[in-house]
């Protein structure tokens, strides 16, 4: 073996791994409240720069001699009056003096030159508008949740893309965070001085963040009124509420899901979901969250309703942020009326997001206006099982008969038979267009058209044990008449099941 020189062994001591790749830029977070910022130009694009200015509270000597609309209208603002200094004319070297930032909408490259080298000799930060070869610093994306702020920048090489990317921080990030921000600054001090171990206060604040997101809604009055006795109660663990909330998985697609409800599940602790909930929509629950399938399908063994009430009243007792995920909306046709019941006679604080029901997605899937004035003045959502598992005694079929009406029937494959015979009977036309969805919005969807005379469980069988919706009403006659009612791989019509019988 080769003795290892001193010299390499010493370079080989001081070798570290860098804690930071790269940056193409440094973001620095700049207060401005009170100090001199001067802009210089007139156009639409110095107007935004303008608004963004003043929303941080700098006084704004604005130097225009045509102003545009848009910053005609910021500079005759009487609440703004006091911040904005505006001089109907060009600029000069002398207006820089003091600035915290010099800002310029310039359409020449000579005069845009000058105005960098006068921001230069001033020592004054300087941004061109468009003109990133001019520029000391850039305007980024923003992400307002002051007192939070998320800056974005892609240092000019996608713009697009950096757009694209704030609209995704967009989504995640609450609106509430902003109220929730403001009350870490006002009881900081107070953390600081009851918590004096540094491993106390990054507990309290990571517990603090974990709420903030979880939180329906800002801080209360009470948590504002007494804010050392909720800094005490956290700093414990005690101010962990459990609640509950059933969220709409919609019909399958996770393009569907509502903001409300991926917020919702970010947020979660549990998530109790479904069996027709979609493994793409659980794809967007928070990593650390336990799911539990507590699904309900007829003809499988099953878990209780009861057993469901009990789950969640249990863990909301935990303390932990319960999600039940149900299909569709859960306000149509999920039992949240039992489970809601249940919740608040434990006085158990639980809350609704809505979904996209099942009908509503058919309605888009197949292009059909289920109440197009020409058809239909009447929507009905029904249920085809009852608790017995036959046709629900309930439903009023007779007005079915109604030219004016479009009926959905939710749960309705293994009623197909019930159905037609009922509904004839009721004096519904033999030949009135009906729709046959399966697996709504989800890659493998099956469609099947015809008339109502045509609707059998030979039909449905061809669906196999899929969730099926059946529609009903003049409004499906364009979906008959199409040759392909929608992609043709997905998609079987009456003279499929005949050829394959």
């Amino acid at each position: 073996m080769l003795p290892v020189q001193p010299e390499l062994h010493a370079a080989a001591s001081r070798t570290r791994v860098a804690r930071m790749e790269p940056l193409a830029v440094l973001p620095v977070f700049l207060p401005l409240a009170g100090r001199k910022v001067v802009l210089a130009g007139g156009g639409e694009p110095a107007a935004w720069k303008a608004e963004l200015l003043l929303a941080t509270g700098a006084e704004l000597h604005l130097l225009a001699s045509d102003p545009c609309p848009d910053l005609a209208d910021l500079i005759a603002d009487p609440a703004l009056a006091p911040r904005i200094r505006h001089s109907a004319r060009h600029w000069t070297p002398a207006d820089l003096a003091g600035a915290a930032l010099a800002v310029a909408e310039v359409a020449e490259d000579a005069e845009a030159a000058a105005f960098v080298a006068a921001a230069r000799a001033a020592g004054v930060p300087v941004n061109v508008i468009d003109r990133p070869e001019h520029c000391q610093f850039q305007f980024g994306g923003i992400v307002n949740r002051s007192p939070l702020v998320v800056g974005i920048s892609t240092d000019g090489a996608a713009p697009v893309l950096g757009q694209a990317v704030r609209q995704r921080i967009e989504t995640l990030l609450p609106r509430r965070l902003s109220a929730w921000a403001g009350f870490a600054g006002r009881i900081r001090g107070h953390v600081a001085a009851t918590l004096g171990q540094i491993r106390q206060r990054r507990q309290f604040w990571q517990r603090f963040s974990d709420l903030a997101f979880a939180a329906t809604s800002a801080p209360s009055g009470e948590v504002e009124a007494d804010a050392p006795a909720f800094v005490a109660r956290l700093a414990t663990g005690t101010t962990t509420i459990g609640e509950v909330t059933l969220v709409g998985a919609g019909p399958g697609d996770a393009g569907l899901l509502t903001l409300a409800a991926m917020r919702a599940l970010q947020a979660a602790d549990v998530i109790l979901f479904d069996d027709l909930v979609s493994a793409e929509v659980l794809e967007l629950a928070r990593r650390e969250a336990k799911r539990l399938l507590v699904g309900k399908r007829g003809g499988r063994e099953s878990c209780a309703q009861g057993d469901i009430n009990d789950m969640m009243v249990s863990l909301a007792r935990q303390g932990r942020k319960v999600v039940r995920l149900k299909s569709g909306d859960p306000m149509v046709f999920g039992r949240a009326g039992e489970e809601i019941a249940r919740l608040e006679a434990e006085g158990i604080p639980v809350y609704v997001v809505p979904g996209i029901t099942a009908a509503s997605a058919m309605a888009a899937r197949l292009k059909v206006s289920l109440t197009h004035r020409d058809h239909a003045q009447t929507l009905r959502l029904m249920t085809a099982h009852s608790r017995s598992g036959g046709l629900p005694g309930t439903l009023d079929l007779n007005a079915l008969s109604s030219e004016a009406a479009t009926t959905v029937f939710y749960m309705g494959r293994r009623m197909a038979d019930s159905l037609r015979t009922r509904l004839l009977a009721e004096g519904v036309r033999p030949d009135l267009p009906v729709v046959a969805h399966a697996n709504v919005s989800r890659p493998d969807e099956r469609i099947w058209t015809g008339r109502l005379a045509d609707l059998t469980s030979e039909t449905m069988a061809a669906f196999g044990d899929a969730p099926v919706l059946i529609g009903l009403g003049s409004v499906f006659e364009d979906a008959l008449r199409r040759e392909k009612p929608v992609n043709r791989s997905l998609a079987f019509a009456s003279s499929d099941i005949a050829a394959a019988g």
